[in-house]
């Protein structure tokens, strides 16, 4: 008896046999190298400890939250599975395109044995405009076959439960946790972690660092909403090519470690 018969899907596919992704189900883009462990190392090095500002800190919290009191996840969602889908699916893709792919999506898989069934070929073309989307729909796939199997189609609550599903990053795991769950998590993403450089934060370049070096001085039960307003930050005011710097908020207790600074004329 295959995974799938096992699971009792229906759905065939149009060989009239269960279709299973043209390659090996991969297990996704894992971030950092602690990809099955819930234990953060501690990167703190004292290069990094000189460059933190304790002091700063509460600004810091103090200023997003005035610039951005009503931040959020930007993915549309009503369920964890669908955040957890969504957030596979925003992978190297904009928040908006997905929220454009998922209504459809949801609609045709309302859960994680219609996810699991799904015919591979199907669930592409569904999801074709988010980029990866071979790579993304066998993810998706193993992933949900495993919601299924070992977790009774609900996704778990935990760190240590959510890493080893395909697909599934610690960035992925905090989103999931934190929007859909309301456990803390600080998710770092490519805004994340360049304006935790360029604010003094850290000086790490691996994300699950930088993740380490920002729980040791945000408040926990701010690790989800300091995410989201860094990610608007990143995006209305601190651009990765052309930060607005005299424009920001933040400019009079940034560092702006990073910034290629113009030089004056004259």
């Amino acid at each position: 008896m295959d995974k799938l018969t096992a699971i009792g899907c229906t759905s065939l596919g149009k060989s009239g046999k269960f279709a299973l992704p043209r390659t090996s189900l991969p297990q996704g883009n894992k971030e950092g190298a602690l990809q099955n462990q819930a234990i953060l190392p501690h990167p703190i090095t004292s290069k990094t400890k000189r460059g933190q500002k304790k002091n700063r800190v509460p600004q810091i919290l103090d200023i997003l939250k005035k610039l951005y009191p009503n931040a959020r996840c930007a993915l549309d969602h009503e369920t964890p599975l669908q955040l957890l889908v969504a957030t596979i699916l925003s992978a190297q893709c904009t928040d908006v395109r997905v929220n454009k792919v998922t209504p459809n999506l949801f609609r045709k898989y309302p859960d994680a044995k219609a996810f699991a069934c799904a015919n591979p070929l199907e669930l592409e073309s569904l999801i074709q405009s988010t980029g990866f989307f071979r790579n993304k729909a066998a993810n998706i796939i193993a992933c949900c076959l495993e919601l299924v199997k070992v977790h009774g189609g609900l996704v778990p609550k935990t760190m240590v439960a959510l890493l080893p599903l395909a697909g599934v990053g610690r960035k992925t795991a905090n989103v999931v946790l934190g929007n859909a769950f309301g456990i803390p998590g600080i998710t770092v993403d490519t805004h994340v972690g360049r304006l935790s450089r360029r604010l003094g934060l850290t000086v790490a370049i691996n994300p699950v660092h930088v993740e380490s070096d920002l729980m040791e001085q945000i408040p926990q039960p701010l690790w989800t909403i300091f995410s989201h307003r860094l990610i608007y930050h990143g995006r209305q005011v601190c651009d990765a090519r052309k930060p607005r710097c005299p424009s920001c908020a933040l400019l009079g207790i940034c560092p702006q470690s990073g910034v290629v600074k113009k030089e004056s004329p004259g």
